[in-house]
């Protein structure tokens, strides 16, 4: 076995099963292991940060590691926003980018791609992932492979592996996987009888569920957990789309205030607020109606359990939601009774032009017909529109908010086998990355996409509605997608729109755009909501009058 069949050996043994990547000079060697051994399937794509989306989405979906593989400096450094993304968002992929030789490095030149040293890209990339390796030892290889995606999984966040290209065929054992951190016993009944205590002693309990519920792939426990104890669940605005195929008395997401009134209610006036696998982030929290006192609450995630001011090291969210299940104690029936969420249905096919909330309704009309389709969305009022759209996987940048995350990761969706995706993407970030349907036609993707096209960076300019820099031109993407390989139809009124998912839904083998025409300035309710929210809490307080001291104060 060679160096890059053990790094191959060893990504399918941590659970990986495909790779996205673009070839490049220092990454050709490589690239020709992966083809022609055959150990996982590889999809090139025609921009990096693409590359590093689809992975991304990849890995969200299933639970496991996404791979991406690109050359070094040119196509490393041009992933950085993709990972930076997955770092903050706690996703587990893993980075391979080749990398020069040993021969190049002392030969006294600077070398193509180079940025300021040799060992740039490897600074930079430890900045934006939890573990990195250069694979400059064979000998030492199998033993850094298994560190390091080891810590991929645990921690889950991205790795960075460097191959340097004159060692592709070099001699190597096979990696190791490495066991689990044993979790301190006493530590964590400790921990689960004072969460039990907690929430037994509350009037008024709510399990709000984050990400890390998905990266673990723990979402049934956690559905098991809430009907065990009898607690209504919400998700975070980063969760949407969490706990989809279980039954877990599931209200909503929340959204501070821009969410329904019950709902957030229910989590800002809980007295046992049960936060498992949550990102304490401004996108979850930002516009908190009452803020939520997070020292009161109780908090899971990164390894750890948090609670009146009291840490618990060492007791992984699984580790925690078993010791529950295992309790089989159930809450007192006096546990918040809450309706769940109602989705808008029956799109009006008339010739009334489309609002956001038109196209949630037609997709929940679609959903009704076809369940179990997943969403890819961008950052954008898609997104927000999103939430309207009843509950089925979602994989989107809610936290990161990077732009161009859609339309790749809802090719990484179908590429890992997720089905045919929903992608849902605003005209500005298509005209980031929308370009990748091209690449559809090769691997027989047929996924469809809903591009909302107001011919401006509508989000932004809801922040800024006088605003001249949000305009963009109208590029008329449904007339392009043909020589993309797909079919394009352009709608403007709620007939032509129900029309154009009722085609896209029948037919299969290439990708269907639809370009949806939305009046300039028309958003989302949430979206709506979401801004004022954040208006209101961003002006300043109002200046309290102070009185001059006597010294000073005029004579009367």
């Amino acid at each position: 076995m060679n160096l890059s069949q053990a790094l191959l050996h060893a990504l399918r043994d941590h659970g990986a099963r495909e790779i996205f990547g673009i070839p490049g000079d220092f990454v050709l060697a490589f690239f020709r292991q992966i083809e022609t051994t055959g150990i996982m399937p590889m999809y090139t794509l025609s921009h990096e940060p693409a590359v590093g989306f689809a992975a991304d989405a990849a890995a969200r979906y299933h639970s496991r590691l996404g791979v991406a593989a690109v050359t070094y400096g040119a196509g490393a450094l041009n992933m950085v926003n993709a990972v930076a993304s997955s770092y903050a968002e706690k996703v587990p992929l893993v980075v391979i980018s080749g990398a020069p030789g040993a021969a190049e490095r002392t030969s006294g030149y600077l070398l193509h791609h180079q940025a300021k040293t040799l060992d740039s890209q490897l600074a930079i990339f430890r900045e934006i992932t939890c573990d990195q390796v250069v694979l400059d030892d064979p000998a030492r290889a199998p033993q850094d492979l298994a560190r390091v995606l080891a810590n991929c999984l645990a921690q889950s966040r991205p790795v960075y592996i460097e191959l340097p290209r004159d060692l592709v065929n070099a001699p190597c054992a096979r990696a190791p996987r490495l066991t689990a951190p044993r979790v301190n016993p006493d530590t964590l009944a400790a921990c689960a009888a004072a969460v039990f205590a907690r929430l037994s002693l509350a009037a008024a309990p709510v399990l709000l569920v984050g990400v890390e519920i998905r990266r673990y792939g723990i979402e049934k426990k956690v559905a098991r957990l809430a009907r065990l104890l009898n607690i209504p669940v919400v998700t975070t605005f980063m969760g949407r789309g969490l706990l989809a195929d279980t039954d877990a008395p599931l209200l909503g997401t929340y959204l501070g205030v821009a969410g329904p009134a019950q709902l957030t209610a229910a989590v800002e006036q809980s007295d046992a607020l049960l936060m498992l696998g949550v990102i304490v982030s401004d996108t979850n929290f930002g516009i908190s109606g009452n803020k939520i006192d997070l020292q009161r609450s109780i908090r899971a995630s990164d390894g750890a359990v948090t609670m009146d001011y009291q840490v618990y090291p060492g007791v992984p969210l699984e580790a925690l939601v078993d010791a529950l299940l295992e309790r089989g104690d159930a809450l007192s029936e006096a546990a918040l009774q809450l309706q769940p969420a109602i989705y808008p249905r029956g799109l009006k096919r008339d010739a009334a032009t489309i609002a956001p909330r038109d196209i949630a309704r037609a997709l929940n009309d679609v959903l009704a017909l076809h369940p179990g389709l997943p969403l890819a969305a961008d950052i954008g009022d898609c997104l927000f529109t999103a939430l309207d759209i009843a509950h089925t996987d979602l994989v989107a940048p809610g936290y990161y908010a990077t732009m161009g995350y859609g339309v790749p990761a809802g090719l990484g969706l179908q590429a890992a086998g997720a089905g045919r995706p929903i992608i849902l993407v605003g005209d500005g970030a298509f005209q980031m990355t929308g370009w990748e349907l091209g690449n559809c036609q090769r691997y027989g993707w047929d996924p469809v996409v809903i591009v909302f096209n107001n011919c401006s960076w509508e989000m932004l300019r809801a922040f800024e509605p006088d605003s001249g820099f949000t305009d963009l031109s109208d590029w008329h993407f449904a007339d392009m997608a043909e020589a993309l390989g797909g079919r394009g139809t352009r709608v403007a009124t709620r007939a032509q729109l129900g029309e154009a998912l009722d085609a896209a839904l029948d037919r299969r083998g290439k990708f269907e755009l639809i370009e949806v025409m939305i009046p300039r300035g028309t958003v989302s309710d949430t979206l709506a909501r979401f801004v004022d929210g954040v208006r209101r809490l961003q002006r300043p307080a109002p200046a309290v009058a102070v009185a001059a001291p006597r010294e000073l104060a005029p004579a009367l």
